[in-house]
């Protein structure tokens, strides 16, 4: 069980909600605080005092008052008119985080819902009830509204979600599950729309996948190391506590355990006085995309636990109008995120070029078992390239769009959703791209002899070849793809266990 109190909540603690599972509950004191920034938002109604989103219309319509009568009917027309997302709906994951950001972000009890709201929002969670959630239509400010507005049609009881596995109308999950939807109150509707809960959702989800696949980049690239039978002394420890960041020196001392009792590492002047700079720099290149998930990683625990709504309630008689619902933080991390993402895919799809190519080392030409008459791995390595090409165009930042929106008065928007959403996509393409080096790299230790690799090639070896067979003539390689790409994503690639 995992408490949620606003304030807390870390990539770490929402890693086990969303992969592993784990049911979560409110902080007493949060509820506490969340009940007495719903009295205010009663008192407020009754006094017809004009706040905004309370008693006002939204956007360009914020100077229109709205009849003390009529303001449960403005959260419910907010909701069924914003959610007009379009594309691909988000993954369970994703959709399930965006249910946690929600409830946390509620629980900092400034925004003004009563506490029945997050106790549906959590039953969602616990029940495994996620909304089925469009992935296109977020400008990044006010907020993620169209996919958020998603999210809160189903605690009214309407649109789709996922459930067991399968999609399904929401009253169908709520029904099997004793729910009953609620009736939004004032300010409700616009404090579950109004915020950064799809880009941090997505942005977290990426991170918490990226530091796997990171992680199986610095073994995988260790493994080709061995198969090119690289300089060791290029990863010696003094040579990066000399340059100073802690990334670089890691990822050294992470290949030098990898490969320490290998028999196919060399000296340098043994072999080749230099490696070419895809095997030497490994430490250099993937210790700058470790930098940036660190600081990439401050940025979203700063947003999963930030009240993003507008407005927000500090007391009674301090009610402030403000943009934290503006998602301009992210959007510029996650931009940042694509960089470090672009480079792990760059330098490995170098690497498996070095694998293939018989102008580059002494294999057989393509890893091919009958060159000439069988191609072997030659087209693997378009494929990376193409992937590797694609990533170039999907890391375009951007944060440096804006387009202005509501006649005007959102005259600068974040474009974050988008940000992520590609940070995501260039992820699932770096996948590809290790799964195919790894395909590469185990043949050619194979042509090597594995009883020459380290302790720790020989096991990630017979990991994987109880999936997918050396290559012993031509066949079909997209399935093989697919499988490594499936083993990398099942995080079995890293600090691997049989």
């Amino acid at each position: 069980m995992i408490t949620l109190d606003g304030s807390s909540l870390t990539l770490e603690g929402l890693k086990k909600i969303v992969y592993e599972g784990y049911q979560v509950e409110a902080d007493e004191e949060g509820m506490l605080r969340v009940e007495e920034s719903r009295r205010w938002v009663v008192e407020l109604v009754s006094k017809k005092k004009t706040t905004y989103g309370i008693n006002t219309g939204f956007g360009k319509l914020s100077d229109v008052r709205i009849d003390p009568e009529y303001t449960a009917d403005l959260q419910y027309h907010l909701i069924v008119s914003h959610a007009c997302g379009v594309g691909d709906p988000f993954s369970e994951n994703v959709s399930r985080a965006m249910l946690v950001l929600r409830v946390n972000t509620l629980l900092k009890g400034i925004s003004g819902v009563r506490p029945i709201l997050i106790d549906l929002l959590i039953d969602c969670i616990n029940n495994g009830i996620h909304p089925v959630i469009p992935s296109q239509g977020s400008l990044g400010a006010s907020g993620d509204l169209a996919p958020l507005s998603h999210l809160a049609l189903v605690l009214l009881g309407k649109g789709e979600v996922f459930y067991k596995g399968k999609r399904c109308v929401t009253l169908t999950a709520f029904e099997e599950c004793g729910m009953t939807p609620l009736e939004l109150q004032a300010k409700e509707g616009l404090a579950l729309i109004n915020g950064t809960g799809a880009m941090t959702a997505v942005g977290a989800i990426t991170w918490i996948e990226s530091e796997e696949l990171f992680s199986q980049a610095d073994r995988i690239a260790s493994t080709t190391l061995e198969a090119l039978e690289g300089i060791i002394d290029a990863f010696d420890h003094r040579i990066h506590e000399a340059r100073g960041y802690k990334e670089q020196s890691m990822v050294a001392e992470r290949v030098r355990d990898y490969v320490k009792d290998s028999r196919l590492m060399t000296r340098q002047g043994e072999k080749r006085v230099q490696d070419a700079y895809s095997l030497r720099c490994i430490p250099q290149v993937h210790g700058a995309s470790w930098q940036i998930l660190s600081y990439v990683k401050e940025k979203l625990e700063i947003e999963m636990n930030a009240a993003t709504d507008n407005p927000l309630l500090f007391s009674q008689d301090h009610i402030f109008s403000g943009g934290n619902f503006h998602g301009q933080p992210i959007a510029v991390a996650m931009d940042f995120l694509k960089i470090g993402l672009c480079e792990m895919a760059n330098i490995s799809e170098r690497r498996t070029e070095r694998l293939v190519n018989p102008q580059l080392n002494d294999l057989p030409p393509f890893l091919s078992p009958e060159p000439g008459l069988q191609s072997g791995a030659m087209i693997l390595q378009y494929v990376a390239a193409s992937l590797v090409s694609e990533n170039k165009t999907l890391a375009h930042p951007a944060s440096v769009d804006s387009i202005p929106s509501s006649g005007n008065q959102e005259d600068h928007v974040s474009m974050g959703t988008t940000a992520a959403r590609h940070a995501y996509m260039i992820l699932q393409n770096d996948r590809r791209v290790l799964a195919i080096e790894s395909l590469c790299n185990l043949q050619a230790i194979e042509y090597r002899g594995i009883e020459k690799a380290s302790t720790s090639t020989k096991r990630w070896h017979r990991l994987v070849r109880k999936e997918i067979s050396s290559i012993t003539k031509d066949r079909e390689f997209a399935p093989d793809i697919e499988k490594m790409n499936t083993i990398l994503q099942k995080g079995r690639g890293g600090e691997e266990n049989e």
